[in-house]
Order: C-alpha cells, then structure tokens, then sequence
C-alpha cells in the first residue's frame, strides 16, 4: 500500500466533487502517512486461512477460535467493543442439521429406480437436505412436476405455479431466472440475474407454493460456478437462524441435481429436457408433469442447537456519535470434511481478504484520528449457509439501521495486483458510486460494472441483509484491468480462481500473492467512508432502485 500517503489530497478533491455531497463543507482531516502496510495484510490474510481454523465453520471449535482472532485484532487496532454487554461479540443463534447414514433420495420409474443418491455416493448427481429441523421425515410417492424457472413475480407478469396446485409434490426448477435464458432486456433484467434467479428464492416460494420436496437444476453457466461447489457447498453439516415453527414453511427436501442426472431424470418420463429447458423461457408456460416419475425419500438427521457469533467493534464519533458508518465483512467459510486428504476449505481468498481489509481499516480509522460520526465494523458469521450473520444482525442491529448513514461491504479481493478499476456489484444503485467516482477520478481509475451480472452476485452477499430494509449500501471489489498486463489478464485470474478454487480445498492463502490490489481497494474504501464520516450526507439509493422507497420512509421517520 502507499501507506495512505497520498489520500489527503485526494480526499480534498473528492469532497467538492461528490455528486451526493450537498449538505456540508466540512473539512476531512489531514491524513496521516504510516497507516497500514503490507505486512499487516499478508500477516492476518495467512492466519486466518490457516489450518489451524479448520475452515472458520460457525459452531465449529476452529470457527470459535477465528472470531476471538478478529475480535483480538480488533482490540489491538484501537477499535472499541460494540457487541452485546461490553463485548466484541454478538451472539448468533443457530440450528445445525447433519443427515445420518439412513438418509437417502430415490426417484423412481414404476417402481425401478432411476436415481438414487445418498451420503455415501459423493454427491457425484445430486445434493440434498432438509429446512425442517424434525429429527426425522419422509416424503414417499410424491409425483414429479417442472416447473420452469419456479418463479412467481408479478411484476413481470410472470407466474410459473399459475393454476398448479403442488402440495404434496416435488417441484424441478431451473437455475437463473428466464431473463437470462433469453438475454431480452426487456424480460426481468435480461442477462443480469434478479433474486428470483436465486436458489434461495426458488426454495422459499416451493415451500410457500405447499410442494414436498423441491429440486433446481444445476447447469455452470447460468449458476455461475461448477457442480464441484454444489457438493461441496451442500454435504456435511448444514447452519440455519432458528425457526421457530422448525422450518414448517418449507419443503420437506430441498435439493440439487446436475446436468447429466436432469438430463437422465426427464428422459425417464418420456420427455427431452433441452426442449422443456427451451419452453420455459417463454411466457405463458405452463407447467409439465413428469409422467409416472415419483420421489421417495427418507431424512434422518441430527439437528442441534448451536452458537456462533458476529465480531463487532467501532469507533465513537466527536460530533455526532448517533450516526454510523459501517463497513461489513464475511469471516466464515466451509466446514472441514473429516476423514478426507486435504479436506480443509481455508478461504483464503473468501473471504480471509475482506476480512482482513476490514480489520486494515478499522486500524486506519482509529489512527486517522476519530471521525465527526461513529464507524462500525462488522465481521459476520454463516455467510456461506446463506447470509445468516447478516440476516441476524439486520434483525437485531447493534445501531438502528435509520441511524447507519450507508454500509461498504467487502467480500473476496483476488491477488491479482494493482488495476485501473474497481468492480461495482449492482451498478446503478446508489449514491455511493458518485462517492466513490470522485475518488477514483484523481487516481486515472475508473467503476466497472459487474462483468457477470448474469451471476447474481449482488444478491449473493451480506449486503443484501440490509439492502432489503433500506439501507444504502455498495459491495466494490478490486477491479480486472491490472495496470500493468491490461483486462485479459484480470478476466483470466478471475476465471482461474472461480474454476479452480472458489469454495473447494485449493483456496489456500500463498506466500507469493501480490497484495499491491488488496491494500489499494482497502485504501479507496478506507476513504470512501471516512470521507462520509466527516460529512452530514445521507446517500441514497438511486431513484430506479429497488430499495429506494424503503430507505425513504425509514429516513422520513
């Protein structure tokens, strides 16, 4: 890094050219040199991904001894608890489910079988689960129906349950959603992904829709990783927030299966799943049963309540403490699968970098000298079992989310060097970007817009926990156009590290890692919220934004 040296300048410029900074002159303080350096990135980088945390699972005795690391570093950067009772911690409530060796998931043909999956068959055609957190349930002769993309959205127009009555069924569902299929901008968002592309959505509307078990399709390109980060994702033990109706509004079983397995699955029933693939892309597709198709399974599970927790510490500003900036970060990942050669999923990557660049901030933001408003930061748990952490603390906020001004969320920076951009998850949303223009204006820097907007990252992060209430807030990541070997380069690295590393084993910290991009995205970030912090701005989210009117009437009381 260049120690933040050359901020103070630049943080001048940026203040007058904030296309959202209308309300104030204030002054930013003088920056100091000698913030941050590269050691102490490389240094918390390689302990967190270290062996010794055994993938960082929540619940886990390694995941226990990594947030008392982050809440240790927190401590030694100057950063003030802001937990639950004068604590860095906040505790996250969760609900650990394992299937048992008598669990398995049959689809069969007049009664022969034509997939058959269990815990020992390695996940090889097909993952599966339950939300329910009864120790046992069973689900016997439920017909087959596919259902499209298994999306209800009115606002499209678009409703692939319409006149199906699924209880008792198990719905097949495609992954993506039909705008992607059909690359019209005009259908949903066209190539980039909406949330009803997501696989959480397509669960929770089975389980509102009444069905028995649900089942998506995995294919890479439209879900945007390999079949390898489904099994590996979805075996061992699963995390959830506790329901208190023990999930009974969900299916009983909620699955993957890949392409191949799919494939084999409708010709069983007489039908080609390529021209199905095809016809449900189109409105007014009506759903189609799969024949004599039916699923039987049995889930026998071990279910137990757990704890984990998010990391919480801050600074109090000198002016007005009851406004906050917050910065967010992921510190989990994967649990460690026993009984396998290098069967530790370390996240070095993910999101051992974000985790650090938080921690680097947080240092710089007590060795700036306080800000006017307060900063919090967040390290949160069970991201990797669905944005939990961030789920928990959106529910139950250590500072009202009317009182936090804007969030900056940091999940996964690749190694791959200094570059002229900075990617923008969700370009478009919000007045951050104008912010963050400014100050990438006087580096010769430009935004990115996501480059695989069909890939659903804005809603594949812990942003989106506090999106969805209103809150403003933009996930940047160091950009691909490296300064030096230009945007193939980038594209490369990227593509390399998704194929290769993205939630497997391989996800290893390496000494030889350039981390010359890490502490310019951690520097750019750093003064894109203590540039707020010194102000009396309240981004918003664009107008065309989504979560505008939510932020609108949580700032009008």
């Amino acid at each position: 890094m260049k120690k933040l040296l050359s901020i103070a300048v630049s943080v001048a410029l940026a203040s007058g050219l904030s296309a959202c900074d209308r309300k104030t002159k204030t002054e930013t303080p003088e920056v100091k040199p000698e913030i941050a350096s590269a050691a102490d990135l490389r240094r918390r980088i390689e302990k967190l991904a270290s062996d010794e945390f055994e993938g960082r699972a929540p619940g886990t005795p390694g995941g226990q001894a990594a947030s008392q690391y982050i809440a240790d570093e927190m401590k030694a950067a100057g950063l003030e608890p802001m937990g639950e009772n004068g604590t860095y911690f906040q505790a996250v409530e969760l609900t650990s489910v394992t299937l048992q060796p008598s669990s398995s998931m049959t689809i069969k043909s007049g009664g022969a079988p034509v997939l058959e999956s269990d815990i020992h068959d390695g996940a090889t055609n097909s993952v599966f689960w339950s939300k329910k957190t009864a120790p046992s349930l069973n689900v016997k002769d439920s017909d087959l129906v596919f259902v499209g993309y298994g999306v209800v959205a009115p606002e499209y127009g678009w409703n692939d349950y319409e006149g199906l009555d699924v209880k008792g069924k198990t719905v097949v569902m495609l992954v993506n959603d039909p705008g992607f299929a059909t690359q019209d901008p005009e259908l949903f968002r066209g190539n980039a992904m909406t949330y009803y592309g997501r696989w959480t959505y397509k669960f929770e509307e089975a389980g509102r829709q009444g069905a028995a078990a649900a089942l998506v399709v995995h294919e890479t390109k439209p879900a945007s990783y390999p079949w390898e980060v489904v099994s590996g994702s979805w075996t061992g033990a699963q995390d959830d927030l506790n329901r208190p109706d023990g999930g009974a509004n969900r299916t009983s079983l909620e699955g993957w299966l890949s392409h191949e397995a799919a494939k084999s699955v409708f010709a069983a029933a007489g039908q080609d799943y390529e021209a199905l693939k095809n016809s449900a892309k189109e409105k007014g597709f009506k759903p189609v049963s799969l024949g004599n198709l039916k699923l039987d399974a049995q889930i026998d599970q071990k279910v137990k309540a757990t704890k984990s927790r998010n990391v919480v510490g801050g600074v109090t500003g000198t002016k007005y403490p009851d406004e906050y900036v917050l910065y967010m970060a992921h510190w989990d990942h994967i649990p460690m699968k026993k009984g396998v050669e290098d069967g530790i999923y370390n996240g070095a990557v993910d999101n051992a970098t974000g985790t650090a660049a938080v921690l680097e901030i947080g240092q710089a933001f007590v060795q700036q000298g306080t800000p006017e408003r307060s900063a919090i930061f967040v390290a949160v748990t069970a991201e990797e079992s669905g944005l939990l952490g961030s789920a928990y603390y959106a529910a139950k906020p250590i500072v009202p989310l009317k009182q936090t001004v804007a969030g900056i969320n940091i999940d996964a920076i690749l190694p791959v060097g200094q570059t002229k951009d900075m990617i923008v998850i969700g370009y478009g949303s919000s007045e951050l970007e104008d912010r963050l223009k400014a100050i990438l204006e006087p580096r010769d820097m430009y935004i990115a817009p996501d480059p695989t907007p069909e890939a659903g990252y804005f809603y594949r992060s812990d942003h989106i926990s506090l999106a969805k209430l209103g809150v403003p807030m933009i996930y940047s990541d160091s950009g691909i156009d490296h300064i030096v070997h230009g945007k193939q380069y980038g594209i490369n690295f990227d593509d390399t590290y998704r194929q290769e590393r993205y939630h497997k084993p391989a996800d290893e910290y390496d000494n030889s890692w350039d981390l010359s991009g890490i502490e310019q995205t951690s520097e750019i970030l750093f003064q894109l919220g203590y540039e707020l912090a010194n102000s009396q701005d309240w981004p918003n989210w664009y107008e065309t934004a989504e979560f505008r009117p939510l932020r609108d009437a949580m700032r009008a009381k």
